[in-house]
């Protein structure tokens, strides 16, 4: 059985979605946090489907960025939960210093109100795990699957019983079952790694996939092969923005525009393009996207 909580990031339902899975008598396990900001209204979430939250002793992180694990150190300083993440992350959870240094490079005095307070969490409660770790937790077994692409410390977590993977960001973000679209946000993303990424779970013929922003899919190999179309195809757009001369500040209204219509044209609702914004901003697209470019194919871009 999974269960899902909306983090209702900002008091927004549909953008952050964490799953619960209940491992033997008064043992749970959570599939990222959310951000600090969030943490209570996860707390809740919890008490609400008849849990306890002391009773979550273990914390898979999908990767480090703040909306995913943000709150991840409340967990562990409050009800001694394990924080499991993968090893390229694991020293940003111990000392978040130089995290909060590079989200406040993008975010600034927003930092407070998006993401709450980042803490440290005691070296004993992180362990690292790497591609193929198997971590049994009770009466459950997941096996750890690397999947970069996103963020190059981006672990997924395979549940055979339920033959479902727990895709953090690397599956794409889908707003009330709308079309895939792929989060780019600076500095990792790297699409030869990430293609990588959805052979592997592709490879696991899954019957779901459990996505951060937002909640189950059910068609996975259809979903899957519509994101890595658009992964391409977001990336040869913004390719094309580079040779045209245009400023990143010229890009992103002009890119916002683009992915709306992407959009609306595959079957997502007006009503909730905002969602879609407030879970993948087109500005953080953008900057990882040019970013991509600039590093590993400067000789194609101007």
């Amino acid at each position: 059985m999974v269960y899902l909580i909306d983090a209702l990031h900002l008091g927004s339902p549909n953008v952050i979605c964490l799953a619960l899975v209940e491992s033997g008598p008064n043992e749970l396990v959570i599939v990222d946090s959310g951000p600090e900001s969030d943490f209570d209204f996860v707390v809740e979430g919890i008490r609400k489907l008849g849990f306890q939250p002391e009773h979550v002793r273990h914390l898979l992180a999908s990767h480090v960025h703040l909306d995913h694990t943000g709150g991840a150190w409340r967990w562990a300083e409050e009800f001694g939960t394990k924080i499991y993440v993968h090893p390229k992350g694991a020293p940003h959870l111990v000392d978040p210093s130089r995290l909060v240094a590079s989200a406040t490079r993008i975010y600034g005095d927003k930092m407070d109100r998006l993401w709450g307070t980042v803490g440290a969490i005691p070296e004993d409660r992180v362990i690292a795990v790497d591609d193929g770790a198997v971590l049994r937790f009770g009466s459950r077994q997941f096996r750890v699957l690397y999947t970069p692409g996103h963020a190059q410390h981006h672990n997924s977590y395979w549940l055979e019983t339920e033959q479902t993977l727990f895709a953090g960001d690397v599956a794409g973000v889908l707003i009330r079952h709308g079309p895939p679209i792929p989060p780019f946000p600076p500095p990792d993303i790297h699409l030869e790694s990430w293609k990588e990424s959805l052979d592997k779970i592709r490879a696991l013929k899954p019957i779901s996939l459990h996505v951060t922003h937002f909640g189950r899919v059910d068609d996975p190999i259809r979903s899957l092969d519509a994101l890595e179309k658009r992964l391409f195809g977001w990336a040869d757009w913004m390719k094309q923005r580079l040779f045209e001369g245009k400023s990143e500040t010229e890009i992103i209204p002009e890119f916002q525009k683009f992915t709306e219509s992407e959009l609306l044209s595959d079957g997502a609702k007006q009503e909730d393009l905002s969602t879609y914004e407030h879970a993948d901003p087109a500005s953080m697209s953008v900057s990882g996207l040019i970013r991509y470019w600039r590093k590993y194919h400067p000789e194609q871009v101007p």
